[in-house]
């Protein structure tokens, strides 16, 4: 029996030291994977980078890249949703960013450096990479590069999530929207103005203190005569008082000398203050007078920088969407709608695509501006599934440059649309930023109070956003507050929350 004893020791140690060496090589592995994953993170070197204006991010090749005016500038791999809970293709925009965040859904998950896309809980953030998509519908970037991608964004940055990786081409056509010269100069004329205006209200406070100064040192004089003759008075009474009481003439008449010194001393402080009272009295008008203008200016000062805001927003970016489904226009500007309005669509029965048009930056002195396209295709098969056990297709996909947008479907887009003069007339000048949508799908619910526009493919998969709940228009309620829970506390503590 002995012999048989030491053989079953000697298998359950056997069985001991595999399973460490499977779980020290699947350690290796992964460091191995995570270091992979951050090497094939790439910024563009041949030129020096620029302001990010757009973010596409392929479903199909598992990637995100970054473009400004000039082109691409960052490119990682990400993890988007997994079967079932599919990132969703389609047009979004940043609407939020939090450096440090937390689910409240998912076991309060780290999720740093996340950049909010919709109000529902879909986003930007750091997160593992396993090389394919494993998310519940987020879009998990290399750590590092989610960190850097956070310091460069600002809200509004446009997000695209493409079924293939596709990129963007420069596109000229007379229907995409130009900039109003003179929507910059007045902006110009009215930054003066308040520049101006706020040099005169400067003015006006030192003039209004440096009156109050001198009517405090003109003061000084009638208050101190006010103060002697005050005193004068207490020694005339007193006078008095020892004249009534005097018995012998010697007192009476020392009495009758002290009285008469009171008397001409009240008199000579009653001439001093008089004088003092009239010198003060111009002081104290101009400090009036000076308080009056302060007043006037400050308020001026107000008119004007409120007036050479309401200018400069009018150059910021504007979003218009065009949808064939709806024949409509809408313009959104700061994430607020301003306008909407009938549009015509030639052969409106007929599919239109969807192409977003990006104002890249100003040319001519600001009196024209580059534009770019993107357009998007469904896949075939449904993309946003990518399975976990063959990332060979994303791993080739990460090695190959993204297909550029092809022109003809775009320029066939913007020749069958005609916007009406009047609404033309009635939108903002384009600036950097602005863009053009022009698609057959209708505006997202997940369109609303602080956001830009949001489009949703209705060819590919949409599970992600599906499972989540869409909050009222007025309220945030996903939005995690930093005074989190304690990370020992249960994780159904408090209130149920979508994100």
């Amino acid at each position: 029996m002995k012999p048989k004893r030491n053989q079953a020791g000697w298998r359950a140690a056997y069985l001991v030291i595999a399973a460490l060496a499977a779980l020290i090589a699947a350690g290796d592995h992964a460091d191995a994977r995570s270091r992979r994953s951050e090497r094939s993170v790439e910024s563009v070197e041949s030129r020096i980078a620029g302001d990010p204006i757009m973010a596409i991010v392929s479903l199909q090749d598992q990637r995100i890249t970054i473009y400004d005016a000039n082109g691409w500038i960052l490119r990682a791999p990400v993890s988007s949703g997994q079967r079932g809970r599919e990132t969703p293709a389609g047009i979004f925009s940043v609407i939020q960013k939090e450096a440090e965040h937390y689910s409240n859904l998912y076991d309060d998950a780290y999720m740093p450096h996340m950049q909010r896309i919709t109000w529902s809980g879909i986003a930007l953030h750091g997160g593992p990479l396993p090389g394919y998509a494993a998310s519940h519908g987020c879009v998990r970037m290399p750590f590092d590069f989610a960190a850097r991608l956070f310091e460069d964004t600002r809200i509004g940055l446009r997000v695209i999530v493409a079924p293939t990786d596709v990129a963007p081409i420069e596109i000229v056509h007379r229907a995409l929207l130009q900039p109003k010269p003179e929507l910059g100069a007045l902006a110009a004329a009215r930054r003066a103005e308040a520049d101006e205006t706020a040099g005169k209200a400067d003015q006006a406070r030192i003039a209004a203190a440096k009156a109050y100064r001198e009517s405090t040192q003109a003061a000084m004089p009638m208050r101190v005569a006010e103060n002697l003759k005050r005193r004068a008075e207490t020694q005339l009474a007193a006078a008095e008082a020892a004249l009534g009481s005097a018995t012998s003439p010697e007192s009476k008449e020392q009495a009758e000398r002290t009285k008469a010194q009171a008397v001409t001393r009240v008199a000579e402080l009653q001439e001093q203050w008089t004088a003092a009272k009239a010198e003060l009295q111009p002081k104290l008008d101009a400090v009036t007078a000076a308080r009056e203008a302060s007043v006037a200016a400050e308020n001026a000062r107000i008119a004007a920088a409120e007036a050479a805001r309401q200018a400069a927003r009018e150059l910021e970016p504007v979003s218009v969407l065009i949808s064939r489904k709806t024949q409509r226009l809408y313009v959104r500007k700061a994430f607020e709608p301003i306008l909407e309005s009938p549009v015509t669509i030639v052969d409106a029965d007929r599919p239109i695509g969807t192409h977003i048009f990006t104002a890249m930056e100003q040319t001519n002195g600001g009196t024209g501006i580059r534009w770019s396209v993107v357009s998007l295709e469904s896949s075939r098969p449904l993309v946003g599934t990518a399975e976990p056990h063959n990332p060979a297709r994303v791993r080739r996909g990460r090695e190959v440059e993204p297909t550029k947008t092809e022109p003809g479907s775009a320029t066939a887009a913007l020749d069958r649309i005609v916007i009406p003069q009047d609404v033309l007339d009635r939108i903002a000048g384009i600036a950097p930023r602005s863009s053009l949508i022009i698609t057959d799908e209708t505006l997202s619910s997940e369109t609303g109070k602080g956001t830009d526009f949001v489009v949703l493919m209705s060819g590919e998969p949409q599970g992600g956003i599906k499972i989540r709940r869409r909050a009222p228009a007025s309220e945030f309620p996903y939005a995690r507050s930093r005074d989190r829970r304690p990370f020992w506390s249960p994780p159904f503590a408090g209130p149920f929350s979508t994100w």
